[in-house]
């Protein structure tokens, strides 16, 4: 397509978003809706890297380990990850094209249907503000590692204390707007990806027999033959899958974070491409080695959840082998990722829900935004649920807070689903108007096939949750349990009929001959980025093979 082809693009600009116009303030560009684009490289990618490594890898995968097994284990982490790399992928096309605030729901909203886009936005947002407080009493709880050695269940400082010091951080972190998130997780970030490098080292030495004070001496594959691989058959299987999800809940962040990012078109696609490289290292590697070093029937195991850091199969390993210094470090690392996920929280939600604010499906007042680019009342809001940390100071607090989880349960598959399903579509839309994949900064490296494959997998993983909600591992049918596991369904079916009732809009989908498919791009002058992108790739046809496969996965 060439200069010819302006005409062609007039229709579609006479829509176009004004973001791409918004003049730069001193080195910092406006961005939309008032966010500031602030956001480096290094930003973005140890958004990917790390950024929402925290419980569900270091502490959840106890119980998973201890509820299905090493092999079902990995089994279902490799599965959640390829998912994962499809969906970040399709994500990752989508927002370096339209690096729009509240991504998600956007593109559901776009190119699926606005009730969906709808339900989706709020079911993604009362994830986070949920997810928030539970966070808060996991870093609370961590600190009992130290408080409360013995295990009492009465630490010398009460919880509270360590949540209010953690709420009152990350009120802090967030008074610096999206530059401080920003430089927080990339700290945090680096704390994250050191730690699990050198427990992939030392990992090996333990296993190899190689420590000294381990009096297992070489342990080898010996745990995968007894107790065994598998452990409570299929169900168990099954239930890895939400602990999976749990544990891989954030790696989207890095399209939430495209609308403040100074660069998308430049960092969406290093920051995609090192997800792979995260699911590989930091899950897929760290967790087979842990069940070679930790057999799955410990009974510390089975109490692995939340903030009980001291059953952490990560701090497990370490007092297996007789180490003593590297429990408490790495309990102090666990800590750390906790808050980071804290962090991530606040952003993901006050960012949501201000995009819904201003998009008109939520309270108007939610959609303001102040100099800084902070969108100060949804802010205030989301801190404000942090408090509901405090929940679990009361006699019955446990249970509350069980209930409030259940509502994000099966959040990330909703999610994750939806961003498959809307590049299906987007990709489409593209073809109707006749766009090929040379007229996109970015183009999934899988393609529709992979997204078809990511939704397809999303399908069956809330299948196989709906399975084990129905028929709980050592159970019966129980209407309780099952919507403590599985009450974010109905919860996202209510939003999405609530949509269409109050609206009166009984049609099902978009038409995609209606979209205006340039409208929310930055670029305005699009045969100068079409001129831009074959320069590029023109460059890149004279490197040799291994640079250009470096840059494919890189």
């Amino acid at each position: 397509m060439g200069v010819s082809d302006s005409e062609k693009y007039a229709s579609d600009l006479d829509n176009q978003s004004p973001i791409g116009g918004t003049p730069p303030i001193g080195d910092i560009e406006l961005g939309e809706g008032g966010l500031k684009r602030s956001l480096k490289g290094r930003h973005m990618q140890m958004i990917a890297i790390g950024g929402s490594i925290g419980a569900g890898l270091f502490v959840g995968s106890g119980s998973a380990l201890s509820s299905g097994g090493p092999a079902s284990l990995i089994i279902d982490f490799c599965i959640i990850g390829m998912m994962l790399l499809l969906t970040v992928n399709a994500l990752g096309e989508l927002a370096a094209l339209y690096p729009v605030a509240g991504s998600f729901y956007n593109y559901s909203i776009r190119f699926i249907d606005p009730a969906w886009g709808f339900a989706m936005g709020w079911n993604y947002a009362m994830n986070w503000l949920i997810v928030l407080p539970f966070e808060l009493t996991t870093a609370g709880i961590t600190i009992a590692f130290w408080t409360d050695p013995n295990n009492t269940g009465t630490p010398s400082i009460n919880v509270g204390v360590w949540i209010t010091i953690f709420l009152l951080s990350v009120v802090v972190v967030n008074i610096f707007g999206v530059r401080g998130y920003g430089e927080v997780e990339f700290v945090l970030g680096l704390i994250k990806v050191t730690a699990i490098i050198g427990f992939i080292l030392l990992g090996v030495i333990i296993d190899c027999g190689g420590v000294p004070t381990d009096n297992r001496g070489y342990i080898g594959a010996h745990y995968w033959h007894e107790p065994g691989a598998f452990r409570n058959g299929f169900k168990g299987f099954c239930s890895v899958f939400v602990t999976a999800s749990f544990a891989f809940g954030g790696t989207e962040l890095v399209g939430l974070a495209a609308a403040e990012a100074a660069n998308p078109r430049k960092t969406i696609p290093k920051a995609t491409k090192q997800v792979f490289w995260r699911i590989t290292l930091f899950y897929v590697i760290s967790l087979f080695l842990l069940g070679l070093i930790v057999p799955s029937d410990n009974e510390n195991l089975s109490q692995a959840s939340g903030g009980n850091t001291r059953y952490s199969p990560f701090v497990l390993s370490f007092q297996l082998a007789g180490i003593k210094a590297l429990p408490s470090i790495f309990n102090a690392v666990i800590t750390l990722s906790v808050l980071s996920v804290a962090n991530s929280c606040t952003f993901a939600a006050t960012r949501t829900v201000q995009a819904l604010c201003a998009r008109g499906m939520g309270p108007a007042i939610g959609a303001r935004v102040d100099s800084k680019g902070r969108p100060y009342v949804v802010l205030i809001v989301t801190l404000l649920f942090g408090c509901l940390a405090y929940i679990n100071e009361a006699s019955t607090g446990s249970t509350i807070f069980t209930w409030l989880l259940s509502i994000s349960g099966l959040s990330n598959f909703f999610t994750w689903g939806s961003i498959c399903f809307a590049h299906i579509r987007f990709r489409k839309a593209w073809a109707m108007n006749g766009r090929t994949t040379d007229d996109l900064p970015f183009a999934a490296m899988f393609g529709t096939i992979g997204s078809w494959i990511g939704l397809g997998l999303n399908i069956l993983c809330l299948i196989a949750q709906f399975y084990v909600a129905l028929f709980p591992i050592g159970g019966k049918p129980n209407a309780e349990a099952f919507f403590e596991s599985y009450l974010a369904a109905p919860v996202v079916i209510l939003f999405f009929v609530g949509y269409k009732l109050y609206y009166r809009q009984w049609s099902l989908g978009v038409n995609l001959s209606d979209i205006s498919i340039d409208e929310g791009r930055r670029e305005v002058d699009l045969d100068a980025f079409r001129a831009e992108l074959e320069a590029e790739r023109a460059e890149k046809a004279t490197w040799p093979w291994w640079k250009r496969t470096w840059d494919f996965w890189m």
